[in-house]
């Protein structure tokens, strides 16, 4: 299969720059292993290797003295060999020694060292519109972080069951060029592994699969939400099995630690007026398609469904721009306050800079609401300390660029880029 450019290829050399480790995170699948192949030296495959999980307790000189950077692929398996790395790269001085990929957090070690001053570490996640070759990247972020209004004219390439094709399918490498039916099936297989495999090869309590199965189902449900674990809890149990809230909170970080959810914390700044700020996060699946298949969801009923398609596409702009700010080293995070004034998104650069986004499959009426949401947020913001936001934007699953007489620019899906 040719290999297809991610933007996490300049990510990983600009770390490999700065950096004696660089560890890629990321759900099974989602490609590490052939990005970081691109810029290794020499690989150790330890998810398939056993000589070389033995050779990390008994020899590991035998495997990190090899010519570098060397790819320590899903190191997780062999949790040891990160003292023993961070060791040689103190040795050896210098940057770019060792590329780690991981598709699970491994259990809490106290001999491990954390690796502050040592490591760079970057998500990579499955593929963006842009990456596959579905948005023009007209409508760059590191543009609009500098102000720039200018998003492109061109027609957009994407029709709304386009879009729902997009949601389905998801962003796997491995199913790029597949079909439809078969980029479907394959997601769906990856739910069952998720609940059979994956979840037990994760030390710690064990995990009934039926359960899992059914929460994942919850989250599909409320993906894009503040959903409470009380919510979660009663959705399993309507579902015929009786699940606790601190059971649901284990079950939940067990997906985390797969990256197969990803919470998108709150946004704290300050505020001029007397609004209180609500710290809910968000839950999203790694990729929107992971909801579609737990739900069962196909096309034609997200066809049907607007208000499920809703969510599962604002999830789909918050995977794509989290892919692009990754080179920015850039934060995404969502605004809700106790007034009920909200936004899905707020991207925040290191420097302080802010973009406020607001998702909507289209609509003049609903584009017309998310622009005063905008506004409103953008009045209530302490500007004085954060400075004025670099841009408000709509992102729309079809339609055109533009930027409206109140300086909010709506920008289709399929124009955004980093």
């Amino acid at each position: 299969m040719e290999y297809i450019p991610r933007i996490g290829d300049g990510v990983l050399a600009s770390r490999l720059r700065s950096a004696p480790m660089v560890v890629v995170e990321g759900p099974r699948a989602c490609g590490k292993t052939e990005l970081a192949r691109r810029q290794a030296a020499s690989v150790v495959r330890f998810d398939v290797d056993g000589a070389a999980r033995a050779a990390a307790e008994l020899n590991p000189s035998a495997i990190l003295d090899l010519p570098r950077p060397v790819l320590l692929d899903e190191w997780q398996f062999a949790p040891s060999i990160w003292n023993q790395a961070r060791r040689q790269s103190d040795d050896a001085g210098g940057v770019g020694h060792f590329i780690l990929t991981g598709s699970a957090v491994p259990p809490d070690d106290r001999t491990r060292h954390s690796g502050v001053g040592r490591v760079s570490r970057f998500r990579l996640r499955p593929m963006s519109l842009f990456e596959l070759g579905h948005s023009t990247g007209e409508a760059s972020l590191e543009a609009l972080f500098a102000r720039d209004s200018g998003h492109g004219t061109g027609r957009p390439e994407l029709a709304l069951p386009d879009v729902i094709e997009m949601v389905c399918r998801g962003g796997w490498p491995a199913t790029a060029t597949a079909d439809t039916e078969s980029a479907v099936d394959y997601v769906r297989d990856q739910i069952e592994e998720i609940c059979r495999t994956d979840i037990a090869s994760l030390e710690g309590p064990r995990h009934d699969p039926v359960r899992m199965r059914h929460l994942l189902v919850s989250l599909a449900r409320n993906v894009a939400t503040e959903a409470r674990l009380e919510t979660l809890s009663a959705d399993v149990a309507e579902a015929g099995e009786t699940i606790t809230t601190e059971t649901v909170a284990a079950y939940l970080r067990s997906l985390q630690r797969l990256y197969v959810v990803e919470e998108q914390r709150h946004w704290s700044v300050s505020l001029r007026s007397r609004s209180r700020l609500r710290k809910s996060p968000k839950r999203h699946f790694a990729d929107p398609s992971l909801a579609a298949a737990a739900l069962g969801a196909g096309m034609a009923r997200l066809g049907r469904d607007m208000e499920l398609l809703g969510l599962l596409f604002e999830s789909l702009v918050v995977r794509d721009l989290r892919i692009c700010a990754e080179p920015l080293r850039a934060s995404v995070f969502h605004y809700r306050d106790n007034t009920g004034l909200e936004a899905d998104a707020v991207i925040e650069h290191p420097d302080g800079r802010w973009i406020a986004v607001e998702v909507k499959l289209g609509g003049q009426r609903a584009i017309e609401s998310a622009a005063r949401s905008l506004l409103r947020l953008r009045d209530r913001v302490d500007t004085d300390r954060t400075g004025e936001p670099a841009a408000l934007v709509i992102v729309t699953a079809t339609g055109y660029p533009l930027t409206r007489p109140d300086g909010v620019s709506v920008i289709p899906v399929t124009a955004l880029g980093p």
